[in-house]
């Protein structure tokens, strides 16, 4: 059972990108998937989510730029992230937790049972 992040690159400020998150050993239903981010010297902080209902849930500084989406037939999740800001610099991981609702799937990092290795994105002009 694991999930894979992919998708990171460099970027220049106002550009996209669009990170994969691929669940392997079980199926998406019941399962919130998280996004996170560290910067360096910063702590980790919840970017986006679908919880196990299929709610989708955004940080404030985020909201309006970024796009989580689901696609159950690839078993992945995507976050769409346009409009990239210096400050989006970090490495960015995906996480699964089964039965995880609201946007405690944006907050409750300790529910998250399983976590994919980090995909670096860097806004640089």
């Amino acid at each position: 059972v694991q999930v894979v992040a992919s998708g990171g690159g460099l970027v220049t400020p106002g550009g996209s990108l669009r990170l994969s998150c691929a669940a392997s050993g079980f199926t998406l239903d019941y399962y919130a998937i998280g996004w996170f981010r560290q910067a360096p010297g910063k702590e980790r902080e919840g970017v986006s989510c679908i919880s196990s209902h299929g709610n989708t849930y955004y940080s404030d500084s985020v909201k309006g730029r970024f796009t989580i989406s689901r696609d159950n037939a690839k078993n992945t999740v995507y976050l769409q992230m346009n409009s990239l800001k210096l400050e989006d610099t970090a490495v960015y991981t995906c996480a699964a937790a089964r039965f995880l609702y609201g946007n405690n799937c944006l907050y409750s990092t300790a529910a998250y049972n399983y976590w994919g290795q980090g995909t670096q994105v860097t806004v640089s002009s």
